[in-house]
């Protein structure tokens, strides 16, 4: 379970098993007994969250699409497919 980073309390991570087929980049977020998912492309949206209140999420988001390449990077590099940005 690689993290690309920590900010605030939570983890943003991926995990190394991400299914076959892999499904499109996302992270995962989780601190304080709360997990969420975030889709990178098309857009940076909410997939999924248990636990977060809607200020939390919209905080989780902006740190998102702030570090957006980074997590990119990290997602292509570790799975092998040096796909553009």
């Amino acid at each position: 379970m690689p993290v690309v980073f920590r900010h605030g309390g939570l983890r943003y991570f991926f995990f190394s098993n991400e299914g076959l087929p892999r499904e499109p980049p996302h992270v995962h977020v989780r601190g304080r007994g709360c997990d969420a998912k975030v889709w990178l492309a098309p857009e940076i949206t909410i997939a999924d969250s248990y636990g977060f209140n809607a200020s939390e999420l919209a905080a989780i988001l902006r740190i998102v699409a702030e570090s957006r390449e980074a997590i990119l990077r990290a997602w292509h590099e570790h799975f092998g497919n040096g796909g553009p940005l």
